[in-house]
């Protein structure tokens, strides 16, 4: 059951949210993060409205089912009517119910995803390199804009690491469940007695921070600056343009030298740096409440394996919720992913269900 005020402060806020919002008189600043607010609301009012009704109109079916003096096909209409109600009403409640779960702060937010080669040598980079295809594919199929932050690649089309921001529309909540160890299980094009062999990348999804998110004081930075190397340590540039950054407090480090300019270097050095710290910051919060964690669809935690890709038998399992799809191709391209996601997102939800009780 959910407190009857609860939903009553739904409609009370978007009343009032409606009324500031067409009078005009909001600060510039404040005006994006109501329209939001208002928005969020909208989805779930008229839900919202109908609950709350509902008791009334109880109220009233029961009347007519009492009054002796009314017919027989009158009491029988009420008796159907006060049946949909009930039924609607159990629809309505776990509508809200999902409406009112504790969000994570974080889920509108940007994101900046590190995917890094693991065990397996040059294979591992080819699957880096594959990981980064799908998420380009995904991103497109969903209009989001994907940007290069650094990218170190390998032999044969692989990638070492790479780096990447993503924007768009409540990017966090997808792509949160990206982060961890993916494994791949394939047969090498340079294995000549067509052996499967085992592979990983991890995935580090953040959620891209700005200034007011956290604090860093620039007291708390070392930047070095050097020259930027290239493949087998030749020199790129002749200038220092390369940065590298540290957060004294956390040990976090990072090093920059795409561009070619020191101060755009340095920009995107800080902006993979503030989101670190900041998700150092949050780990150890969340470990504290501890309990918030079983709430959580896995650890969150980078070596935690998540998910294997099988070529020979052309499927992907999500460890986590113990589901395998056997369209392997199409999950690559981006086609079905989002059907893996949405069932990630259940199975959270349902956990933190099951916390509310």
């Amino acid at each position: 059951m959910i407190p009857f005020q609860k939903v009553k402060n739904i409609i009370e806020k978007h009343n009032s949210l409606e009324k500031e919002l067409s009078s005009g008189n909001i600060e510039p600043k404040l005006f994006a993060k109501k329209s939001k607010e208002y928005s969020n609301l909208k989805n779930i009012i008229e839900v919202a409205k109908e609950y709350v009704n509902f008791k009334n109109e109880k109220n009233d079916l029961e009347q007519i089912l009492k009054d002796k003096n009314n017919d027989a096909e009158m009491i029988e209409m009420a008796k159907k009517d006060l049946s949909e109600m009930e039924f609607k009403k159990e629809r309505y409640e776990n509508q809200l119910k999902i409406f009112l779960l504790p969000k994570d702060e974080d889920d509108d937010k940007n994101a900046i995803v590190e995917i890094r080669a693991g065990t397996g040598g040059l294979e591992a980079s080819l699957f880096c390199a594959d990981l980064f295809k799908m998420y380009e594919k995904v991103c497109s199929k969903k209009k989001w804009k994907l940007e290069i932050i650094n990218i170190s690649k390998s032999d044969a089309g692989g990638f070492k690491e790479v780096i990447f921001s993503v924007s768009g529309s409540n990017i966090y909540s997808y792509l949160k469940f990206e982060s961890g160890v993916h494994r791949v299980q394939r047969i090498p094009e340079t294995e000549t007695q067509g052996r499967v062999h085992t592979s990983a990348a991890t995935v580090a999804v953040l959620p891209e921070v700005e200034e007011v998110d956290i604090q860093i004081k620039e007291s708390d930075l070392r930047i070095d600056v050097f020259r930027a190397g290239g493949p087998g340590g030749q020199s790129v540039n002749t200038t220092d343009s390369a940065v590298r950054i540290t957060h004294i407090p956390s040990g976090v480090v990072v090093s920059q030298q795409d561009e070619k300019s020191q101060h755009k270097n340095k920009a995107k050095a800080l902006k993979i740096l503030r989101s670190r710290v900041y998700e150092a910051e949050k780990r150890k919060k969340d470990q504290e409440r501890s309990s918030n964690r079983r709430s959580q669809i896995g650890s969150g935690d980078r070596s935690e394996r998540i998910r294997t890709y099988n070529f020979p038998q052309g499927r992907v399992t999500d460890h986590r919720i113990n589901l395998t799809l056997h369209k392997l191709d199409e999950f690559l391209s981006g086609e079905i992913h989002n059907e893996m996601n949405q069932e990630l997102r259940l199975k959270e939800q349902n956990l933190k269900l099951e916390n509310l009780k």
